[in-house]
């Protein structure tokens, strides 16, 4: 019997993919956060709320889907914003920058973003991973740590995409 051959891989389509997983990653954090820990002020009583973090990278998504040219942009969100606003909008944000992306991704350059697309792909994987990580700690020391099974969670990037 003759072995049928596999696709080709699809780099393109694979990282788009897996900015889609980055995204629902955040989501399942939020989602996870104790509604306790959302607007508390951090115990050293200087710097951003969860809440406020996780409107910060909205916002930042929004800066770059303005300097690549995107001339309808999701709106921007508060630090007041509830963890429903915030999931609709990370969504909205996430569509906006794959359109982007994947067009980046084709020709190897997103407008106005250097040095190129892949390295815009690393950047938003890494601003987001980087804020993560800033929730999962202000939780901890807010006395509302993120449960550990969540935390594993967050790294079980196969079973995050299968929930998109």
């Amino acid at each position: 019997m003759a072995k049928v051959a596999a696709p080709p891989f699809d780099l393109k389509a694979s990282l788009i993919s897996s900015f889609a997983t980055n995204n629902r990653i955040d989501e399942y954090l939020i989602e996870n956060v104790p509604a306790e820990a959302w607007f508390a002020k951090p115990p050293e009583g200087k710097g951003r709320t969860i809440a406020a973090i996780a409107a910060h990278i909205h916002n930042v998504r929004l800066m770059w889907l303005k300097a690549a040219g995107v001339a309808k942009l999701p709106a921007k969100l508060e630090e007041t914003a509830s963890k429903e606003d915030m999931l609709r909008a990370l969504r909205a944000s996430h569509d906006a920058l794959a359109g982007v992306l994947s067009s980046g991704l084709e020709s190897g350059q997103v407008k106005s973003l250097k040095p190129d697309a892949a390295s815009f792909y690393a950047y938003l994987i890494a601003h987001d991973a980087h804020h993560r990580g800033q929730i999962t700690s202000l939780a901890r020391r807010l006395g509302h740590a993120i449960p550990q099974s969540v935390g594993f969670g967050m790294w079980e990037w196969g079973s995050r995409g299968k929930e998109l």
